[in-house]
């Protein structure tokens, strides 16, 4: 019985192994602090939110952009606002 990685892993887990992929195929630029494939245009507003969120690590991410969370790297991370927060 052949069996498939989606049986096997946990969603987290075959997120890890989709990235550890894309970082051994990506290329490594001089200097870089992160790398990200985004499903969104990046503009510098967006450049400088990743900036904070993402470690210096010199490795790529995945961002998923949805209305209420950001997926990074297959972690949901929801946004608020700070009226919600009160």
């Amino acid at each position: 019985m052949s069996r498939k990685l989606e049986d096997i892993l946990p969603p987290n887990k075959k997120q890890n192994e989709f990235v550890n992929r894309l970082n051994k195929i990506m290329p490594k630029v001089p200097d870089m602090k992160w790398g990200a494939l985004t499903n969104i245009y990046p503009t510098n507003a967006k450049i400088k939110e990743i900036n904070r969120l993402l470690p210096h690590d010199r490795k790529w991410h995945l961002l998923f952009e949805e209305k209420d969370q950001v997926n990074v790297d297959g972690v949901p991370i929801r946004r608020k606002t700070l009226d919600s927060m009160t």
